[in-house]
């Protein structure tokens, strides 16, 4: 795929954001896989700038820049890093949207929709992530899924604000555990860890009870189904997506009122 000539404001908001996933050490290597001549340089981002800047004139094109930028975010290289790579891979989109490509899952490029102004490259990488803020959803949600929902990425946007809900239980509580078994130990009515009231009438244990199988129907229903299931066999359209984070807003926010109990032994 002939890719055009980056701008130099372009390239230079690339390296700064490929800079976040490489090391000096792999910068070299990848030079050297991608031969391309190094042009000096201090920090990481330098280095990255200068080469694909002297590279791209001699080119008359952005193919090896675009070669080089494939080659450093190889999904290999991000194992067990998967959140450095969403979050790395959400910029450089936003960066790509005006030369008119989009960085994959991949970590190959492809053709999409070139964007012209600002308005317009966040009107398509961030539809979904507007609409959640017109309906005020709780910050936490969009602090966790932000890459994701730049890219209307739904698939990892729900895997990602679903395990918003557990970690939240966990650091409030202590625990340690996930999905129904720690939605059950959190909100028992006998014992729990943390009380969304008094607990002291039918009524009140009843709200307990039901926000505990709340928390379990959106981790059985989403959390399980995209930790396991390979995407293609689970869509999520946008409407699903924001009525879910919508769901895990309120969860947010009624745990964020919920005391936590001075257990008894």
């Amino acid at each position: 795929m002939p890719v055009p000539s980056f701008s130099d404001a372009q390239l230079e908001k690339i390296a700064h954001t490929l800079a976040e996933g490489v090391s000096h050490r792999e910068l070299s290597d990848l030079f050297q896989q991608c031969a391309i001549e190094e042009q000096g340089g201090a920090p990481r981002w330098e280095r990255i700038l200068l080469a694909l800047r002297v590279r791209q004139v001699q080119d008359r094109c952005g193919n090896n820049a675009a070669a080089f930028l494939q080659a450093a975010m190889a999904p290999v290289r991000f194992l067990d890093k998967e959140e450095a790579f969403t979050s790395i891979q959400g910029k450089l989109n936003h960066i790509l949207v005006f030369s008119g490509l989009r960085l994959k899952e991949d970590g190959k490029l492809t053709q999409a929709e070139t964007a012209t102004t600002l308005s317009e490259a966040q009107a398509k990488t961030g539809r979904l992530r507007k609409a959640l803020r017109d309906r005020q959803v709780h910050p936490d949600v969009l602090t966790f899924c932000k890459p994701e929902l730049l890219e209307e990425n739904y698939f990892h946007a729900v895997f990602e604000a679903t395990k918003s809900v557990a970690e939240k239980i966990r650091n409030k509580t202590g625990l340690s555990g996930d999905g129904t078994l720690l939605a059950d130990a959190a909100f028992s009515t006998k014992n729990p860890y943390l009380a969304l009231n008094t607990l002291q009438t039918e009524p009140e244990r009843s709200d307990q009870t039901g926000f505990g199988n709340l928390l379990k129907g959106i981790f059985g229903t989403f959390r399980n189904v995209t930790a396991h299931a390979p995407k293609q066999k689970w869509a999520i359209n946008e409407q699903d997506a924001l009525d879910l984070l919508t769901m895990v807003s309120y969860a947010h926010r009624r745990l964020d009122q919920a005391r936590v109990v001075q257990r008894s032994i």
